[in-house]
């Protein structure tokens, strides 16, 4: 059992919180159950390491057979040892470490997508997270972000997906105008979402055919060239007084009016 707070290994647990420990040892940092299950479940090739007390382990003891199937052993902590490996103030007692696996954009728009969410200076980690849940909810074919995109290895990006990180393909640090490239070069109309747009429902039957949205900053948008890359910009209408839609909450709008178009015609 681990049960020093300030030993190397439990440091290099919590030195994930940041960036630059990202970038160099090409890890990151999962908290809590849920994400503990999602990566046993779909992607156990990329854990690393899974750090659990003994009373929360009890609390989900199907964990523990999940991580045998997987061949995955589970390091039994103190709280102490979790509290100091954890981003959270109150953490469930279950830590997990594990490998980065991001898809390349020319994967994405090799597999000739119908639906692929792309994120343009997308800076709210709990945005982020929330879009990449909407597009795996949606049943998105990919999620792309460009370089000015957070971290989606971020703790709060992670925490905020549920999950849905291991879902489905993310391609990281992408130049926008090459994921437009690709996208326009298998088929794929880009639309952008923004405030200056034609009405939605002017333009909704476009939807049916394959599509990616784009995803501007929280709170400029997307600039006037990140726009012009787009072969057209559409905006939600807004039916009662709010002054605006929360961009997570127009973005899972936007994916599931373009899921269910899809689904129609099918």
């Amino acid at each position: 059992m681990l049960e020093n707070p300030r030993s190397p290994r439990v440091r290099a647990v919590a030195k994930l919180t940041k960036r630059s420990a990202r970038q160099e040892t090409g890890l990151f940092l999962l908290e809590g159950p849920q994400a503990a299950r999602e990566a046993l479940a779909y992607r156990p090739d990329t854990l690393v390491e899974v750090f659990a007390t003994p009373t929360a382990l009890e609390r989900h003891p199907d964990l523990r057979d999940t991580a045998r199937d997987a061949g995955v052993e589970i390091v039994f902590t103190t709280e102490a040892v979790l509290d100091a490996m954890a981003d959270t103030v109150t953490p469930q007692g279950i830590v997990a470490v594990a490998r980065q696996s991001p898809t390349s954009v020319r994967e994405v728009f090799a597999s000739t997508p119908r639906l692929v969410a792309i994120c343009e200076e997308v800076r709210d980690p709990g945005n982020l997270g929330t879009i990449i849940r909407a597009a795996d909810a949606a049943g998105a074919d990919a999620v792309v972000l460009t370089g000015r995109t957070v971290d989606p290895y971020n703790p709060k990006v992670v925490r905020a997906t549920t999950g849905s990180l291991f879902h489905l393909p993310v391609a990281v640090g992408v130049d926008l105008a090459t994921a437009v490239e690709r996208a326009h070069a298998v088929g794929v109309r880009v639309i952008a979402a923004d405030v200056g747009g034609e009405d939605f429902l002017e333009a909704r039957r476009l939807l049916a055919e394959p599509t990616a949205w784009l995803f501007g900053n929280e709170a400029r948008g997307l600039d006037e060239e990140a726009l012009a890359l787009a072969d057209l910009a559409l905006r939600l209408p807004i039916y009662g007084e709010a002054e605006s839609l929360n961009l997570a909450t127009a973005a899972s709008v936007c994916l599931y009016e373009t899921a269910f178009a899809q689904r129609a015609q099918a």
